[in-house]
């Protein structure tokens, strides 16, 4: 069967199987649609806090960051897990004993504060809708190239089925049919990567494929330096970028893990602040079988691709080249006219590469774009989140195995995008509809808004995932440093410093993400250059010193004003306190 085919199975069978358990699922309470009703087993609650945390930027893009940029991209990998230890161990089982809904329920009662909840509730829109934008584009990825629609296409269909789900049934929902979105993206990251790994180093083990030989007995990576170097690019082992970039973008996507809503509102799911605990530790396990892959996965697909495309006639390379190309993810441009694929460092094209105004392609398929870059001689484009999605086409492997690879992806971006969804609208619903202008409101229209908010919501991040603003873990990474640079302080502080109050909590969440999206919006909408970056430090790491501002502020505003009030500072220590840690607080 082709790979189309394949496809519509198994993509068919595993959505039939999430929109199922959703309706046998579905939320019938708000306690049921934001918390699950609090009675999630821990294992199934680990699991389920994998698959959403596991988004479309650790199943698509990491590997493919992993893989363009060598050593540097690790840092995706360091940051995202170090930022779930960090959540699993500092906060988690502290918010969960504080036993609200969401995270701006905590800072309105830590902050005694309305304005406070306003302004978490304000954050926590903000980071999710980012967040989901990036899950939106890696559904259109998927789908594009396997339905063989167009990329704008592809996002419309997810946007549909993300709707239909997570409308229905709420946290609940979401949360068993992440139960399957994990199983099903797990074995269909692994699976390939022990078919490449037993094919390229003769190891069924991928993390430790990563240090075999190759067939001539030369190691895989010393194989890979050589091949990156000789076409002018970095080595792939060594870092190439300034360590102070480096630092800064893993400290932002750790410690915006650590306050980023969608994830620490899973621990409300559990019956005890032990499970909690529990279930974080299952999902450390769950999260590393994937992450400790990654590694092996970017190596595999960057020599794979190399050795396929360099130097290839275009009239003899496979398929799966032309089909890439057909999704504009994938260009070549013929600049010497010889017909075959040059493939070294340099941009081949300035921005997204695009079709002609009639929309043809040139002699041997290159694509004929209106503002080629004069200044390299590298001929082709390659989108950093279809390297995944590509591997097991260029590596030959079945076609049942390509296609399960597309349902492990759209489980990942899918998975997540529904968390982030249930984060936005009980943001609307609970946090500024019932606790600020609607306090009478039924329990019935609540879940209505809840509902009508998380449809206006895909809607609006489908559009915003057309518009490619970036690449998937690029996008996620702007997400993470906007919930260190607001959410970070203010919870950490919440916990931990009893003289914290709501005037420095609210003038460090307001100094931080203001910061942070101003830096994010000048330097990728505005046109700011890389020698304007201050010290040095990307859009991508600015949220580390958005969140250093946002505790200066916080701790000078708090200094100067009132201590909170007493039963503030006892409740503070009563958090902290481990002595009934078995019992859950009232919701």
């Amino acid at each position: 069967m082709s790979v189309q085919l394949w496809t519509l199975i198994i993509v068919g069978i595993t959505f039939s199987i999430y929109i199922g358990i959703a309706i046998w699922a579905r939320a019938a309470s708000t306690s049921e649609f934001y918390v699950a009703g609090g009675g999630v087993p821990p294992i199934l609650n680990g699991m389920a806090t994998a698959a959403d945390w596991m988004s479309a930027a650790s199943f698509l893009s990491m590997a493919g960051l992993i893989s363009f940029m060598g050593y540097q991209g690790a840092q995706y990998l360091l940051g995202w897990t170090g930022g779930y230890v960090l959540l699993a161990l500092l906060l988690a089982p502290y918010l969960r004993k504080f036993g609200k809904f969401t995270v701006p329920d905590f800072i309105g009662e830590r902050y005694y504060s309305s304005t406070a909840r306003q302004v978490a509730a304000i954050c926590a829109l903000f980071v999710s809708f980012t967040y989901v934008v990036g899950q939106m584009k890696g559904v259109g990825v998927a789908f594009s190239r396997f339905l063989e629609v167009s990329f704008e296409w592809g996002i419309i269909i997810g946007v549909g089925i993300v709707f239909f789900y997570a409308v229905l049934g709420g946290m609940k929902g979401i949360t068993y049919t992440q139960v399957a979105q994990y199983c099903v993206l797990i074995f269909a990251y692994l699976v390939p990567a022990i078919f490449i790994s037993l094919i390229m180093v003769g190891n069924p083990i991928p993390q430790l494929g990563l240090g075999g030989n190759l067939a001539d007995g030369t190691p895989l990576l010393v194989a890979l330096d050589k091949l990156t170097v000789d076409l002018g690019f970095s080595e792939y082992t060594t870092s190439h970028k300034g360590k102070m970039d480096l630092f800064f973008v893993t400290a932002a996507l750790m410690l915006g893990t650590a306050g980023l809503p969608h994830v620490i509102v899973r621990f409300f799911t559990v019956p005890k602040v032990s499970d909690a605990r529990k279930s974080a530790g299952w999902a450390l396990i769950f999260i590393a079988i994937l992450y400790t892959t990654a590694p092996a996965i970017a190596a595999f697909a960057r020599t794979n691709l190399i050795n396929t495309v360099t130097n290839s006639s275009y009239t003899e390379l496979p398929s799966w080249f032309s089909k890439w190309e057909n999704t504009g993810l994938l260009a070549w441009n013929d600049k010497d006219g010889d017909g075959k694929i040059k493939y070294l460092a340099g941009e081949a094209f300035q921005g997204k590469p695009a079709f002609a105004v009639d929309g043809k392609r040139g002699t041997f398929g290159e694509r004929v774009v209106t503002n080629p870059n004069p200044n390299t001689e590298n001929e082709l484009y390659v989108d950093n989140d279809i390297i995944v999605l590509a591997n097991p086409e260029i590596a030959k492997l079945p076609n049942w195995v390509i296609a399960l690879v597309v349902a492990g992806a759209l489980a990942a971006a899918l998975s997540t995008a529904a968390g982030l969804l249930l984060v936005i609208s009980s943001s609307i619903s609970h946090d500024i509809l019932k606790k600020q202008l609607m306090p009478n409101i039924s329990e019935k229209n609540e879940l209505l808004a809840a509902r009508i908010a998380i449809g206006v919501a895909v809607v609006l991040a489908g559009y915003a995932g057309t518009l490619n603003l970036g690449f998937v873990a690029q996008v996620v990474a702007f997400a993470f440093g906007l919930a260190a640079a607001s959410f970070f302080p203010a919870i950490i502080m919440g916990i931990f410093s009893k003289r914290m109050n709501m005037q420095g909590a609210i003038a460090g969440m307001i100094t931080g993400i203001v910061f942070t999206a101003a830096y994010i919006i000048y330097f990728k909408f505005m046109g700011g250059t890389k020698d304007q970056y201050i010290l040095g430090i990307s859009p991508e790491g600015i949220g580390t010193l958005g969140m250093i501002l946002n505790f200066i502020v916080a701790a000078v505003v708090s200094a100067i004003t009132p201590a909170p009030p007493v039963r503030i500072q006892e409740l503070v220590e009563n958090i902290r306190i481990p002595r009934g840690a078995g019992e859950a607080v009232g919701h």
